[in-house]
This record gives C-alpha cells, structure tokens and sequence, in this order.
C-alpha cells in the first residue's frame, strides 16, 4: 500500500469511531458515477495491499452532493455504488466479501453556513468502502459492533429441510428480547446448506423442491423475527449455499448466522 494511502487509512480509523473499522473513500465528479484512473488505482492499491487480507467484509455507502431531486441522488448513488463493486470484483474481491451495497442519496447542507461549498460539495460526492474484521460468536454479545458474526449452535435444520425446530425457536426468542433491547442494531441472516456437490452452489429445499434452501432458512427466520415484532427494515437475508463449511460436521452446516451491519 502506498504510504498516504495508508496514512489515510489510520486517520480515517476516528472518523468512523462507532463502528471501530478503518475506510477509505472515493470521490466522483458532478453528475457522474465513473472514476477517474487515480481514484480507481486507490482502489486497487487497497485489494493489493498486504494488510488487506485481514479484512473479512467490505461495506460500500454512496452519497451525492445537495444539488438535484432526491429521487435522481438516490439512483446515482447506487450507480456509484455500483461502480466500487465492479472495480472491486473485477480485482478478485469476492461477492460474497462485499456484503452492504447501500446508495444513500444526497447530503444535505447549509450554504450559507459552509466556507467553501465546491470542496465540500465534491466530498460529498463519494463512496466509502469500510472494511470489516469479524469477531465470531457462539451466543448474541451484549455489547455487539459492527462486523461481528453470531453461529449459534442450535439453529440447525434437518436435511433438505428449512423448517425452524422448536429448539430453534427458542433460541430465537431470546434474541428477540435482545434486539428488542438494541432498537437500532441492524443485522444480515446468512443461510447455509451441507452435502451438496461442488457443482451446486445451494441445495434443493424439499418444501419448494427447488434450489434455494439456504435462502429459505435464511428467510424463514427473517420472517420468524418480524412476526415477533423486530421491524423488517432493521433486518436481510440472503443465502450463501455450501460456500462457507465450518468443518465440525454437517449438522452444523445446516445453519444460519448473524452479521452486525450497523449499531
């Protein structure tokens, strides 16, 4: 990594202090959603750093500045959004790595109060990319952050199946009182398949006999959570098939996990 580039990334560790994780942005100018050749390679210079390996997950946050509709910022922050992500897998980031793709809009300012409005206004018309080390846990933490990966134990499944256990249930009833406790915590429910072929990626879910079991036991739980009354918007799912073995027997491959994306 070049050496400011590095330098930035220590700084820029206090700016997100909430979330403890180091990030780097990338600034577009008006009205566009490429980048420019040095912004791209302070993009690659990240992936080929050595320090970069040690990060498990990339989050990816668009802005724009103040001028425009809402809804035009809103889309062409996702298309900058965008943008980062193709960069980042076309340099061998995987997909799975980069697990929030979120479009934020505009940023809204005072112009009469800011000092010099074209330089804050082109900060504002960025990316950040933060990058993510998770800390796993075998139960909900009472003091959870950004990036930390929950694998309980008894949230398996029977084979073929995504149907929640009773056992299972009860687990979830105590997170439910917790995240009852942590209104604004929002998290991502990872599903996962065992035995499956190298060939397939999810496994075929004998309630629906199609190929989307780990997303079914990532949804069923989604939807177990909102019926008891944890808000939707606070909460995704999606399915991550056989990608991720734990390599302690199939039973706990037949699982669900919970990631922290935002306190």
């Amino acid at each position: 990594m070049k050496k400011g580039l590095l330098i930035l990334l220590h700084l820029t560790m206090g700016c997100l202090s909430a979330q403890e994780n180091p990030f780097q942005s990338v600034y577009f100018e008006f009205d566009k959603f490429a980048l420019n050749k040095t912004q791209i390679n302070s993009i690659i210079d990240i992936v080929k750093s050595a320090t970069f390996s040690k990060y498990d997950a990339i989050q990816l946050y668009g802005y724009c500045d103040d001028r425009g509709s809402e809804d035009y910022n809103d889309k062409l922050s996702n298309k900058r959004v965008a943008t980062v992500q193709k960069i980042l897998l076309s340099n061998g980031v995987p997909l799975h790595k980069i697990f929030i793709c979120e479009g934020r809009g505009r940023v809204i300012l005072d112009k009469d109060t800011v000092k010099n409005l074209e330089k804050t206004r082109y900060k504002n018309r960025r990316v950040d990319l933060v990058f993510i080390k998770n800390t796993v846990y075998n139960s909900f933490p009472e003091n959870p952050k950004v990036g930390d990966l929950i694998i309980l134990n008894t949230i398996t499944f029977e084979m073929g199946s995504s149907i929640l256990a009773a056992k299972a249930k009860r687990e979830l009833d105590i997170i439910v009182l917790k995240l009852k406790n942590k209104k604004t915590l929002r998290f991502e429910i990872k599903g996962h398949v065992c035995c499956t072929s190298s060939k397939y990626i999810d496994a075929i879910d004998n309630e629906t006999q199609k190929s989307d079991l780990s997303i079914n036991r990532a949804k069923n739980v989604f939807n177990y959570f909102r019926s008891k009354g944890i808000s939707p918007y606070r909460m995704s799912y999606k399915g991550y098939g056989n990608q991720f073995p734990l390599g302690k027997g199939d039973d706990l491959d037949r699982r669900v996990e919970f990631i922290v994306t935002k306190l």
